[in-house]
């Protein structure tokens, strides 16, 4: 392989993409757009839940609850009701996805030792929200008993036993404040670049059939490694600028930490973009249409990489047969790598078994790319 050759071939290729406005729209606005999108869009933080609250008593006790439920950032009480038909109408409406029912009795069951109970209905068209809301609820009821359970005992006179026995000191660790942006946005990085790269590199070959030059190129002496380097060299350039613009709206806009290095960083993307680009090129030897390679490059590493790359959902909730599939999925490497490198600061060597797969995935990828073009016309 000659290097003025393969650089001859990228210099024409970029001249191509700068006189491409598509391509250039892709590759400057498009990562901009999907940080901007799925940052501030896309959330799993559940609060301010809005909530109904139905008092049936109107003592102390019941409106001490209710005050601890506004004061809970998980909660919103929006509205206090006066029958259980207000109750069903507000969650129906969707106006509540939680609803709290106090009963008539709840002072006197409350000092009673059998204890009392508080009905709490819950909107489950949501299922992981309702999940969420009901243990919140269950957090704040509970609260709420323990407090009243060791005033009662300081009024009995046994405050040398009103203590608790046991109980949870919890410390996070690479998230201390539990934001899912600080889950997200790492995994944003590695679905723009799936895209990008795949997508601006699935439209190389095919671009040259559609506007009839392939002829040209076949005819001069360059020799198929050459062409498939020199036309990726400029996408690869991009893809690097891609991350670096990605990893600077993560760090310094979205304050997502970044406890990795640069290196560590560098040296993962590059494998990675290897990766993805010679999905596109192989993509676009076979297909010799820009429409239709673009819609294979989507199906190929956009959804896998979203589903079952561990950006969407947690790869060990899912099923077992469902969790084999993802090893064959590179973006789920990727995924795991960002997060790693971000949150963590893990370096290469915690990261030696994504690091080793993306590899061995790139140097099957360079083979197949390498021995699916031919410089022939059939």
């Amino acid at each position: 392989m000659t290097w003025y050759r393969t650089v001859a071939v990228g210099r024409k290729e970029f001249i191509q993409i700068w006189r491409d406005p598509r391509s250039l729209m892709i590759a400057l606005f498009m990562p901009i757009m999907q940080m901007a999108l799925i940052g501030y869009g896309v959330s799993l933080d559940i609060k301010h839940i809005p909530v109904c609250a139905f008092d049936r008593e109107s003592s102390q006790e019941s409106q001490a609850l209710l005050k601890r439920f506004q004061a809970s950032e998980y909660f919103n009480v929006l509205r206090v009701v006066d029958t259980y038909r207000a109750v069903a109408e507000g969650v129906d409406a969707g106006a509540c996805k939680l609803a709290i029912v106090i009963p008539s009795d709840f002072s006197e069951r409350l000092r009673d030792s059998s204890g009392t109970t508080v009905q709490a209905i819950v909107d489950g068209t949501d299922d992981n929200s309702a999940n969420v809301a009901i243990g919140y609820a269950q957090a704040v009821v509970s609260g709420y008993s323990n407090d009243v359970q060791l005033d009662w005992m300081r009024r009995q006179g046994l405050g040398q036993q009103a203590t608790v026995p046991l109980r949870v000191e919890s410390r996070v660790w690479f998230n201390e404040d539990l934001q899912s942006k600080a889950f997200i946005i790492p995994g944003v990085v590695a679905l723009v670049m799936a895209l990008i790269g795949a997508l601006l590199s699935s439209l190389t070959i095919a671009r040259e059939w559609e506007r009839g030059t392939m002829e040209q190129l076949i005819s001069t002496p360059v020799t198929a490694s050459e062409i498939m380097v020199g036309k990726l060299l400029p996408y690869f350039l991009i893809g690097l600028v891609d991350a670096a613009l990605c990893v600077t709206i993560a760090v310094f806009w979205f304050a997502v930490p970044f406890r990795g290095t640069l290196g560590t960083l560098l040296f993962t993307t590059t494998l990675f973009l290897a990766v993805v680009l010679g999905v596109g090129y192989i993509i676009s030897v076979l297909t010799r249409s820009q429409l239709g390679a673009s819609q294979i490059a989507l199906i190929v590493t956009l959804l896998p990489t979203t589903l079952l790359g561990g950006f969407s959902f947690p790869i060990d909730q899912m099923p077992a047969a469902v969790r084999m599939i993802t090893y064959i999925v590179y973006g789920r490497y990727y995924v795991s790598i960002l997060k790693a490198i971000f949150l963590k600061g893990a370096g290469l060597s915690a990261l030696a078994p994504s690091v080793l797969a993306l590899a061995l995935y790139a140097a099957l990828i360079a083979v197949l790319a390498t021995r699916a073009f031919r410089k022939t016309l059939d």
